[in-house]
């Protein structure tokens, strides 16, 4: 079996479910690309745990995690996917020593998941399982869990982490969505994909390292622990691939981030 892409999702607003633009046509795209995987295991921004947990049941619902003044719409999206109890048994199992908690009915799929699920994988035939991320943690630890999940990759799993690199939403431009990026966000953003582009995981580990712009960028840090995770289970001689790569509102970035095998 060929070692499958691991993806990270720049997810932005729950509303992009309900919309066709070039984001969600790009998605659709990389979706198309990857095929169609034995399953998916999902890190996302909205799953925050005490200790590694993972969802673990054969019908996982479709969480609506946001506020009541989103659209009647929004609420009445389901993304059916089927879980994979055995596919949860194996995060367990290569993540040990490390407890790993089998989650069967408490979760299930939140919009960090299905919003970008919906569009890359719109049949919802593959099955999901999400790994909620251990919020005691400091960021090393988080890409360390992404190194140790790497072996997934050549058993047909594909690996996606959905979260922000830049997500302040205090600070977004709420009535201009193609505003320009505010300068501390394009700093960032920019420096990050650096990083990336350098193999160089340990800057993106140490974001903090770039005081003020990082303050702002990831003012909390949910949205952007999933892109360690990613990071962390990357091989030698992926291919990298920015693609959406643009920020919204001045400080929502969607840049997504595709790490593809060489041989792919």
């Amino acid at each position: 079996m060929s070692r499958l892409p691991v993806i990270f999702f720049g997810h932005g607003s729950p509303m992009i479910a309900l919309e066709t633009n070039d984001t969600t046509r790009t998605w659709k795209a990389i979706g198309d690309a990857v095929g169609r995987p034995k399953a998916i295991l999902c890190v996302s921004a909205h799953w925050l745990t005490r200790g590694i947990a993972v969802t673990a049941m054969t019908k996982p619902r479709t969480i609506h995690d946001f506020g009541a003044s989103f659209p009647k719409a929004l609420f009445d999206q389901q993304y059916p996917a089927p879980g994979s109890p055995e596919l949860a048994a194996r995060v367990r199992e290569i993540l040990a020593p490390t407890p790993v908690a089998l989650d069967e009915s408490g979760w299930g799929l939140d919009h960090g998941t299905w919003s970008v699920l919906g569009k890359a994988f719109p049949a919802a035939d593959v099955p999901v399982v999400q790994l909620g991320m251990d919020a005691t943690k400091p960021p090393a630890w988080h890409f360390e869990i992404g190194q140790r999940l790497a072996p997934l990759r050549d058993e047909g799993v594909l690996i996606v982490g959905t979260g922000n690199i830049v997500h302040n939403l205090p600070a977004m431009d709420w009535g201009d969505r193609h505003c320009r990026p505010y300068d501390w966000s394009q700093r960032f953003n920019d420096y990050i994909k650096t990083a990336i582009v350098e193999d160089a995981p340990e800057r993106a580990v140490d974001f903090e390292s770039q005081g003020q712009d990082a303050q702002r960028s990831v003012p909390t840090p949910d949205h952007y622990w999933p892109l360690l995770y990613v990071l962390g289970a990357r091989q030698p001689g992926d291919r990298v691939a920015f693609a959406p790569d643009h920020i919204e509102h001045g400080s929502l970035s969607m840049t997504t981030v595709t790490l593809t095998p060489q041989a792919a």
